[in-house]
C-alpha cells in the first residue's frame, strides 16, 4: 500500500460498512417476499422502505462528510461513485418490492428466487469487502467474485425474458413481471458497479 505522510478521515469506512450492513437487510426482506401472501408483502414493503431511508441517510452522510473533509482516504471522485452505487442497489430492491405490492403480484415466475439469491450473495459479500477498505486486504476476490455472480445475473435475466415471452402470461401480466425482473437486474448491476469501484481504488492505492 503506498505510504502516506498526512493523515485520512477514517469514518467514512465505518459509513460505507453501514451502507452495506444495510443493503443486507435489503436482501433478506427480498428473500422474505418469496411466498409471502398479499398482507405479508405489503408489511415487507414498509420495512424495506424503511431501509432504503435509512440507505438514503447514510448516502447524505457521506457526502455531507466528504464535503466537510480537507483529506479523504481516497479519491474524492471515489468515494461518490462508491457512495452512489451502494445507494442505487437499495433504490432498486426497494423499487422491485414495490412493484410487486403495487401490482398486486399473485405468483412471481419461477426463477426470480434465484435473481434473489444471487443479490443476497452478493450483499454479504459487499458487506464483508467494505471494512477491507481500511487495509485494501483481501479485495481481489470480492470483486472477481461479484462480477461473477452478475454474469450468472444476466443468465437468470435472459432465461426469464424467455420465459415471459413464451404464451403463458397475458400482455399486462408480461408488462409487469418484466419491470420487476429488470429492476432486479438492474441491482445486480449496481453491485457490479460497486465492486468495479473497489477494484478502482484498490489500483490507485496499490
Amino acid at each position: 500500500m503506498r505510504f502516506r505522510l498526512t493523515p485520512r478521515e477514517t469514518s467514512f469506512y465505518d459509513m460505507f460498512a453501514a451502507s452495506a450492513d444495510n443493503i443486507v437487510t435489503g436482501s433478506k426482506l427480498l428473500m422474505e417476499l418469496l411466498g409471502a401472501d398479499a398482507p405479508a408483502r405489503a408489511e415487507i414493503a414498509e420495512r424495506m422502505r424503511a431501509a432504503e431511508h435509512a440507505g438514503d441517510d447514510a448516502t447524505h452522510a457521506i457526502f455531507h462528510q466528504l464535503n466537510s473533509s480537507f483529506i479523504t482516504p481516497f479519491d474524492r471522485e471515489d468515494i461518490y461513485a462508491l457512495a452512489g452505487s451502494l445507494d442505487d442497489i437499495m433504490d432498486f430492491m426497494e423499487e422491485a418490492v414495490d412493484l410487486v405490492v403495487l401490482y398486486n403480484v399473485e405468483e412471481l415466475p419461477k426463477g426470480v428466487e434465484q435473481q434473489i439469491e444471487v443479490l443476497a450473495r452478493a450483499a454479504e459479500l459487499t458487506a464483508e469487502a467494505m471494512p477491507n477498505l481500511r487495509t485494501m486486504d483481501n479485495l481481489t476476490e470480492y470483486w472477481i467474485e461479484v462480477n461473477r455472480l452478475e454474469n450468472q445475473a444476466d443468465q437468470i435475466h435472459r432465461k426469464l425474458l424467455a420465459h415471459l415471452f413464451n404464451g403463458k402470461y397475458d400482455a399486462i401480466e408480461v408488462l409487469k413481471l418484466k419491470q420487476i425482473v429488470d429492476v432486479l437486474e438492474e441491482a445486480a448491476d449496481a453491485f457490479e458497479h460497486v465492486a468495479n469501484t473497489v477494484e478502482t481504488i484498490a489500483v490507485k492505492e496499490s
